[in-house]
């Protein structure tokens, strides 16, 4: 049985609970790590704990050693305890002694502290709690389905590659836009404009991940790519093995890079709609954006790279990107014309390539 959400004022955030989930972001995403701090801190508490329970349901999907019935279950379960569900210790528990020896130190210890990641949420607004728990509930409903056909052979279409970055971040995308407007009345004036545009941010983000870590997966027996698109050019991802020269697959390599870097541009899109004067917000979403270009121009440049070790961004340029974040996310002409530099030379699909193939 649930408790009622919480619907007065939010309580202060213990400091222990706040160290906690600052150590535990910088186990698990060391992206995320730099970025969430640079929000308002209203927001940074929000979107540091939304990241960590999305965490805690992706690490679920992913583990090897539980069931598909586990699974289920603890995704279950998991939505019932962010919606105000009394057990998390007792869940927690149960949960960590059942993940795989595979499953990473960081996300096993964050498992383990459910718990006091959960006794964050109980602080944060109502609004706030709405939008966590609706990202949560579709994450943890959507990626089942995925993860129960994952296959060396990639997706069956575009469609479903699409329908898979909805769950895995498309949601997120929803939920950050619920909890901007939340904070501000003149970001909640904007509302319809950002929705719109929520899910190509989140998809954008998504699908540099799966260009970037195609031979990961591929050594792990998966693979994200729609077989769809890759037929239409003549290769058979059954045949992924390596990078070469084949012009079938470097073609639906250079597709897909289109429609990625067409969502990236969408996301720029996304950080304009946001009011100048949250620099704070906007150095939030233009951070990732731009080591999401760096990493698509390196994935470009590196096509027959074997294994991807090219790919990885210098932390010089990571440096170099928090740099300008921190003077430059609020001038619209600046960010419009350094993302322009970055997408030079990329492929650029027409809108009609962007519907399913």
């Amino acid at each position: 049985m649930t408790k009622p959400m919480n619907t007065a004022v939010p309580q202060a955030i213990s400091k222990a609970d706040i160290e906690y989930q600052q150590k535990a972001l910088g186990e698990v995403s060391r992206t995320f790590a730099l970025t969430i701090p640079l929000l308002p801190e209203k927001l940074e508490q929000a979107v540091g704990n939304a990241y960590l329970l999305c965490r805690i349901a992706d690490t679920i999907e992913d583990d090897e050693a539980l069931s598909n019935d586990d699974k289920a279950q603890f995704s279950r379960q998991l939505i019932d305890l962010v919606n105000g569900a009394d057990g998390s210790d007792s869940y927690a528990a149960k949960l960590a002694q059942q993940l795989g020896n595979n499953t990473p130190e960081g996300e096993r210890d964050l498992v383990a502290n459910t718990g006091q990641v959960l006794d964050i949420t109980r602080q944060l607004s109502s609004g706030q709690v709405e939008a966590i728990n609706t990202c949560v509930s579709s994450m943890a409903t959507g990626m089942p389905e995925f993860q129960q056909n994952l296959s060396a052979s990639g997706l069956p279409d575009m469609a479903t590659l699409n329908s898979y970055c909805y769950y895995v971040a498309g949601v997120v995308g929803e939920m950050l836009t619920k909890l901007f407007c939340d904070y501000s009345e003149k970001i909640a004036h904007r509302r319809e404009a950002l929705t719109k545009l929520a899910f190509s941010f989140g998809q954008g983000l998504q699908l540099t991940n799966i260009l970037k870590d195609i031979w990961v997966d591929q050594k792990r027996g998966v693979c994200w790519l729609p077989q769809d698109l890759f037929s239409r050019y003549g290769y058979d991802l059954n045949d992924l093995k390596e990078m070469n020269a084949n012009p079938s697959l470097t073609a639906g390599m250079q597709h897909l890079i289109g429609v990625t870097r067409h969502h990236l541009g969408s996301a720029l899109d996304y950080a304009l709609t946001i009011p100048r004067q949250e620099k704070e917000i906007r150095q939030f979403l233009v951070f990732p954006l731009l080591l999401a270009l760096l990493t698509l121009r390196k994935i470009h440049n590196n096509s027959a790279d074997p294994d991807g070790s090219s790919i990885k961004i210098s932390r010089r340029s990571v440096m170099l990107s928090a740099l300008f974040v921190r003077f430059g996310a609020h001038h619209d002409r600046t960010l419009k014309q350094l993302v322009k530099i970055l997408t030079r030379g990329l492929p650029n699909v027409p809108p009609s390539a962007l519907r399913t193939v």
